[in-house]
C-alpha cells in the first residue's frame, strides 16, 4: 500500500528541514540492485568470444530486447528474428526461455542500503524497464521486493525510461509530488528525463557512492 504523506516515515536529521529532505526513494532495478549482463547467458551457449561479441552486437542485442521491455510481444519479436537469422535459431530460444540466466544477482551492496532505508521508515518504490512476463518469472522469488511499496514496470505500462510518461505513471502510482522523490538508476538519460519533471535523481555507479549520498540528503 502507498503512503501518500510527502515525508510519511521518512526520518529528518535535526539539521535538514522537511524541504530539504526527499519522501521516498525510487529504486532502478537492472543494474542497481541487479547484475544484468546478456553474456550470463550466452557465453554458455557460444564458446568462441569474437563470435559471442558478435551475435550481442547484431541478433540479440540490448536494443533489441529494449522492444520487449517496451511491451513489444515475445513471440513476435523471436519469430521475426528468426527470419532475419534462422542459423541462430537455438539461441533466440535460448533467449525466451532462459533469460533468468542473465540475471548472474544481486548488485554489490545496494540491497543492504535497501534493508537500511526500509529500517529507518523511508518509503521505497521501483521504477524499473523489464518485460512483464520477464519480470513476473524473475521477481516471485526475491525478498528484497517485499520492501517497495509499488513497482512501475515498464512492459507491463507499455511505456519505458526515459519516456516522460513512465515518470507520470510513477508520480499517479506513488502517490509523492516530483521533488519529494529521489530516484537511482544507472543509465544517465533516465537519470536526466527525472530530474527534467522535478524529480531529485542520483546516476548509479556503486553502493558506496550512493550511501554517501543517501546520507548527505538525510535519508540514512
Amino acid at each position: 500500500m502507498n503512503r501518500k504523506s510527502s515525508h510519511a516515515g521518512s526520518v529528518l536529521p535535526s539539521e535538514a528541514s522537511a524541504s530539504e529532505v526527499p519522501g521516498a526513494a525510487v529504486f532502478d532495478v537492472g543494474r542497481v540492485l541487479y547484475e544484468w549482463d546478456l553474456r550470463c547467458l550466452f557465453g554458455k551457449l557460444i564458446a568462441d568470444r569474437d563470435e559471442l561479441e558478435r551475435f550481442l552486437g547484431a541478433v540479440v542485442t540490448e536494443e533489441w530486447h529494449f522492444q520487449h521491455d517496451a511491451g513489444r510481444d515475445l513471440a513476435e519479436m523471436v519469430a521475426e528474428r528468426k527470419t532475419r537469422f534462422p542459423e541462430h535459431a537455438a539461441l533466440l530460444d535460448a533467449y525466451a526461455t532462459r533469460f533468468s540466466e542473465t540475471i548472474p544477482g544481486p548488485v554489490n551492496g545496494t540491497h543492504s542500503l535497501v534493508e537500511r532505508l526500509a529500517e529507518r521508515g523511508v518509503p521505497l518504490f521501483a521504477l524499473t524497464n523489464f518485460a512483464a512476463p520477464f519480470w513476473d518469472e524473475f521477481s516471485a522469488d526475491k525478498a528484497v521486493f517485499r520492501h517497495f511499496g509499488d513497482i512501475v514496470v515498464s512492459g507491463v505500462e507499455k511505456c519505458v525510461k526515459p519516456n516522460p510518461e513512465i515518470y507520470a505513471v510513477a508520480e499517479r502510482r506513488f502517490g509523492y509530488p516530483p521533488p519529494d522523490l529521489f530516484f537511482i538508476d544507472d543509465n544517465a538519460a533516465n537519470v536526466e528525463a527525472a530530474r527534467a519533471r522535478g524529480w531529485r535523481a542520483h546516476h548509479f555507479t556503486d553502493a558506496a557512492r550512493l550511501e554517501q549520498e543517501l546520507i548527505a540528503l538525510g535519508l540514512l
